[in-house]
């Protein structure tokens, strides 16, 4: 690998905490088709998104053929976590329903409200889900692999997959013994691996055949070979004073922004290699600071890569 090494000079500006605020995933959710008097139980994710403790107050739930599982309240949510709201939809008449749930807060923004859904049958054929349905691995170099998670969910009825799929070569699933049997409302995890045998994008499909309606159950996958020998940006910068709990690194194609940012994590050195530089490109590189509670610094001055 060739390397650039350059230096930044960081001047980081404070910023105020953020103010509290609950997210929902996903903000409405459909059950489908439920066999009347079965009971399909779904978890909706309550994430707190501040550097402030949040405390859910009550809920409320309109709808007679929705419930809650166990959830009590008042409960507390620590900042940057997330809890789990379990819903269950029990149909008692083959129709169409709907339900609203009402979640009060501390947080400024509440109430919030998710809507529910579902549609009662007599008879009901059993559906597979895969979670996320697209994967991007990004960059990986030319005859190495890179692994990404993925969740098989059986609903309506028990699930079997007889076999599994892919467009391309270059990817794979890995971690499956066929047949595997999901009982209904369960998961299972699986392995999906990129192995590119050539630089290039790659866009591709994987799926999964079993007895579920509308199999196979199929996922949108994509990854870029890079040849081995390709550029990369070293990056540095000198520590910001006072607690500081890691970095985040930001890249744009002009001095003055915008930037994106290119880390997944926060960087808990004061150095950073950027491994996804096109050669001859020109890129311009900042940093901030995040201290313990969430607080993000303003942008660094910014510093400038050339890639021959």
């Amino acid at each position: 690998m060739r390397f650039l090494s350059l230096g930044l000079l960081l001047f980081l500006v404070p910023v105020s905490a953020w103010g509290q605020h609950l997210a929902c995933s996903p903000c409405s959710y459909d059950f489908g088709k439920v066999k009347i008097g079965d009971s399909v139980s779904y978890s909706i994710e309550l994430t707190n998104n501040a550097s402030k403790t949040l405390t859910i107050l009550s809920k409320s739930l309109k709808g007679s053929a929705f419930s809650f599982g166990h959830f009590p309240v008042p409960i507390k949510i620590s900042p940057w976590s997330s809890i789990e709201l379990p819903v269950i939809f029990t149909p008692k008449t083959a129709r169409s329903t709907d339900g609203v749930i009402t979640i009060t807060s501390n947080a400024p923004d509440s109430p919030f409200t998710i809507d529910v859904s579902g549609i009662g049958v007599s008879d009901v054929a059993a559906q597979l889900a895969i979670s996320p349905a697209k994967l991007s691995f990004g960059n990986v170099t030319v005859g190495s692999s890179a692994s990404l998670q993925a969740t098989l969910t059986a609903s309506k009825a028990e699930v079997t997959i007889s076999s599994d799929r892919s467009t391309s070569s270059e990817f794979s699933i890995a971690g499956l013994n066929f047949p595997v049997t999901i009982p209904a409302g369960k998961s299972i995890p699986v392995t999906i691996q990129f192995t590119p045998s050539s630089s290039g994008t790659d866009p591709a499909k994987v799926g999964f055949v079993s007895n579920a309606t509308g199999s196979p159950t199929v996922a949108d996958v994509t990854g870029t070979g890079v040849a081995q020998g390709s550029y990369s940006v070293s990056l540095a910068w000198d520590a910001s004073s006072g607690s500081v709990l890691g970095y985040n690194v930001y890249r744009g194609d002009a001095q003055a922004g915008p930037f994106q940012q290119i880390n997944t994590a926060l960087e808990a050195s004061t150095n950073y290699t950027d491994s996804t530089v096109v050669s001859g490109a020109t890129y311009y590189y900042v940093t901030t600071a995040v201290n313990a509670e969430g607080q993000q610094s303003a942008y660094s001055n910014a510093a400038k890569a050339v890639v021959p």
